[in-house]
């Protein structure tokens, strides 16, 4: 039987008995709420990331926003030039002038909606149909052109050698009234003696509006205009008279016949177009005695058939006078402004003449009190060269207005920059007609000998166009005539990309003007110039300095290298300025360009200077010229001892040529149909990180910037390979890349020549003879062998320039390194031009 239960018997039952894992409600309602409050708590992070994700987001595009507009923002300080700094008021001498340096001749106002004026001509009865010049052309083939004098002021005299005659273009500037004053252009044409017939030449002389103004056209017997009356709000009202052509100065008229257009035109761009297709072969040239001939001329014009989408800019009037007469003859055309109301006389013939030869004459007496050439004993040709060297810098001063377009890596797609004016020298007329930042300083190291104000006004520009980051676009292209000559693919300017910062070359120079002479007439306004200056300077030098640095401390790297390896025997280094100069031959972030290290010392050494002479402080700019000055980091950074050279630096090999692609083409199939072959890269061995083994113009900025010391080693190599003959001397000056490296004078793609890989360029040969002057005066062991190579280089270089401009009529761009003949670009009378200094020992 099984043991009895006791009974318990009490006031309530019991309550059920508890499982051991049974827990109290009380303690159940507690876990619960806690667990409630745990996915409260998890639901509310989630609500707050996804606020703060769309925060973020909102953040990130509003930051996207900003960043992408920093690249058309311009700099927040004052700018440097007042808006009316330009104006007829502030600046009546320099308010006309040759601003136009893509026309053989023209002329225009400092101001953005310039009326311009200008000069076309061509041959009657020739072989070629129609050869119509007005801009700049190098398939012109003229046998030379180019300003023999010419001050940058107030007259110009040119030379333009065509094939069987010679054109003498003159204009003279008198001031008055408050629009500008009045001008005289005075055409000469004379046969060539070698011509068996004297040639029958058309002259046509216009004005265009640009937007805004008015012109029209008074006609006088039958077809020939007399006059040009118009207004706009900078000029307000004037007159252009076309006189009749003469024999000579005081002779009677000559038999012409005449012709105008009056029309109207949607961009400057155009005329040239407008012209051409204006001209008919309907009329008659009968003189006195003579036969009776058609030739061609203007007559009305009809827009060609629209082959792409109408052009939607505002019209503006444009008239043109067309004059034909036989050489030899003289014609003048008279621009008198209505606000000069006590004119003495009019500018033309015997006071045209007057007032010119007083022009030229004061410009050879402040030509050799500036540069002293005949001091030194240069004969009188060579003189006479070094003028129209100058004059072509002068005369090649544009005056430039629009927009560039720019892109940031914040910007899907290319963005319109502020408007702006640019004055500015140009490189080339024919080739380069507009501003490029680091030609710009070499141009500046010669104007500023002979007028202080115009670097000021040039460098002040340039300045004012700086953006909030601190970047300045290194080709302006403003304008749609400046537009209309440049290659699509070079338009779009990259905020990433520097250039050379040789503004601050031409800023040493006019701080050593001010210190020398502080209260000298040309130097004094240097001094409140450099303070307005000073806040962009700084923002300019500080983009370089944050912008292109370099993988190591103190190094620095040129972005926008050419990415495209496959189609590039070396891809171009075009920021740095020396476009296809060997550089490591894959590009990578972890390269050293010694070329800028060189420039970033050099300005750096300029910011204290400038920063001194302002009582800014200081201390920084000279810490950081200290330190990228010192020899010792330059050679860890720079020296590579199997060259015996300073060298960049980066992931490169030497083993690469460019070798016909293959292009599979199936049995049967058509050749045509399949792409043609190209020339490619072909890497032989893999790159690998080494210094690059070229010696040539990069090799020698430590030198050409004076960053090395005087006593230093690796001065006796620079100077050693100066003067090889099997690397970088030869008889008309250095030439950009050894005679013995591989790619020496190689193509870097089957549409691109040699450029920096052999043949002379001169501003660097100008720095070399700078380079060589320092330490040639400079205590130190290697003093006398400078010396004695700053006599045999300075002789080689101004003599195969002269004799070369003697030869064929041009400065160059470039100089071939094998026989000293001119190639390129021509004229080029931007930096190849610093050869007055070099024959002035100027430095």
């Amino acid at each position: 039987m099984g043991r009895q239960r006791k009974r318990v018997v009490t006031g309530e039952a019991d309550p059920p008995p508890t499982r051991k894992d049974e827990k109290p409600a009380a303690l159940f309602r507690k876990e619960k709420k806690k667990k409630l409050d745990i996915g409260k708590i998890f639901i509310n992070i989630s609500i707050g990331l996804c606020i703060f994700s769309l925060i973020w987001f909102f953040y990130a595009l509003y930051m996207r926003s900003l960043l992408a507009k920093r690249v058309v923002t311009l700099h927040q300080s004052p700018r440097v030039l007042d808006a009316n700094s330009t104006s007829a008021k502030v600046s009546p001498e320099r308010f006309w002038g040759s601003y136009r340096p893509q026309v053989y001749f023209g002329m225009k106002t400092r101001s953005p909606r310039s009326v311009v004026t200008g000069m076309m001509w061509m041959r009657q009865f020739s072989e070629v149909d129609v050869n119509l010049r007005h801009t700049c052309e190098q398939g012109d083939r003229l046998q030379g052109y180019g300003w023999l004098m010419h001050d940058g002021l107030s007259f110009g005299v040119q030379e333009i050698r065509d094939n069987d005659f010679t054109l003498t273009t003159e204009f003279v500037k008198r001031p008055g009234g408050e629009h500008g004053g009045d001008w005289t252009w005075r055409i000469t044409a004379k046969q060539h003696s070698s011509a068996p017939h004297a040639p029958v030449i058309s002259l046509m002389f216009y004005a265009a509006a640009d937007i805004q103004g008015s012109l029209e056209a008074h006609v006088e017997e039958r077809n020939r205009l007399g006059s040009i009356t118009g207004f706009s709000e900078e000029l307000g009202n004037f007159k252009i008279t076309f006189l009749k052509p003469v024999a000579g100065e005081s002779s009677s008229a000559k038999y012409a016949s005449y012709n105008y257009l009056q029309t109207v035109s949607p961009g400057l761009e155009m005329l040239t177009d407008i012209v051409r297709n204006s001209l008919k072969r309907r009329f008659v040239y009968s003189p006195p005695t003579g036969e009776k001939r058609q030739y061609i001329a203007v007559d009305t014009y009809k827009p060609p058939h629209q082959q792409k989408p109408a052009d939607l800019r505002k019209e503006s009037d444009f008239v043109l006078h067309q004059v034909t007469v036989q050489t030899p003859f003289q014609i003048e055309v008279l621009f008198e402004s209505g606000s000069f109301r006590n004119r003495p006389n009019q500018l033309s013939a015997a006071a045209m003449t007057e007032e010119l030869e007083r022009r030229k004459a004061a410009f050879d007496t402040k030509f050799e009190r500036t540069f002293g050439l005949q001091a030194k004993g240069l004969g009188p040709a060579q003189v006479k060269f070094s003028k129209a060297a100058l004059s072509n810098t002068l005369g090649g001063m544009g005056y430039f207005y629009g927009q560039s377009v720019v892109q940031s890596a914040y910007n899907e797609y290319p963005l319109l920059y502020p408007e702006g004016a640019l004055y500015t020298a140009v490189p080339s007329r024919s080739f380069f007609p507009r501003g490029f930042l680091w030609d710009e300083g070499f141009h500046q190291l010669l104007l500023s000998k002979w007028d202080p104000q115009v670097t000021r006004e040039v460098m002040a520009h340039w300045l004012d166009l700086i953006n909030v980051e601190g970047w300045i676009p290194r080709e302006q292209i403003l304008g749609d005539e400046a537009r209309s000559k440049v290659p699509g693919e070079f338009v779009v300017q990259r905020n990433e990309n520097a250039n050379p910062p040789t503004l601050f070359l031409a800023l040493q120079t006019l701080a050593e003007q001010l210190s020398a002479s502080p209260d000298g007439e040309s130097s004094r306004p240097t001094l409140p110039f450099l303070r307005r200056l000073y806040p962009r300077l700084q923002t300019w030098f500080e983009w370089y300095n944050t912008t292109q640095t370099g993988p190591l401390p103190n190094s620095y790297r040129w972005r926008g290298r050419d990415k495209d390896t496959n189609l590039f025997l070396n891809p171009k280094t075009l920021t740095s300025g020396l476009d296809d100069y060997p550089r490591a031959s894959h590009p990578s972030a972890e390269e050293r360009h010694v070329d800028l290290h060189c420039w970033m010392a050099m300005a750096s050494g300029v910011m204290a200077r400038v920063a001194r002479l302002l009582g800014e402080p200081h201390w920084e700019y000279e810490r950081t010229h200290e330190t990228l000055s010192d020899n010792a980091l330059l050679e860890d950074l720079h020296w590579s001892e199997q060259l015996r050279a300073f060298s960049d630096y980066g992931n490169h090999t030497q083993a690469v040529s460019l070798q016909q692609e293959k292009v599979y083409v199936p049995p049967g199939q058509p050749r045509h149909q399949f792409p043609v072959a190209r020339l490619v890269r072909s890497v032989r061995r893999a790159p690998k990180p080494q210094f690059v083994k070229a010696l040539g113009y990069v090799s020698l900025f430590p030198f050409l910037l004076h960053v090395l010391t005087a006593d230093s080693p690796k001065l006796e190599h620079i100077l050693r390979d100066m003067r090889d003959e099997d690397k970088l001397w030869t008889p008309y000056g250095l030439r950009s890349l050894s005679k013995a490296d591989p790619l020496y004078m190689k193509r870097n793609t089957e549409h691109d020549a040699p450029y920096w890989r052999g043949p002379i360029w001169i501003n660097i040969n100008y720095l070399a003879v700078r380079a060589l002057h320092h330490y040639g005066n400079t205590e130190g062991p290697y003093r006398e062998k400078a010396a004695a190579l700053y006599q045999e280089l300075r002789t080689n270089i101004m003599n195969n320039v002269y004799r070369q401009y003697a030869e064929t009529g041009y400065i160059w761009e470039q100089y071939n390194d094998s026989t000293g003949r001119g190639q390129g670009s021509h004229p080029f009378t931007g930096w190849s031009a610093l050869t007055v200094l070099i024959m002035a020992e100027q430095y």
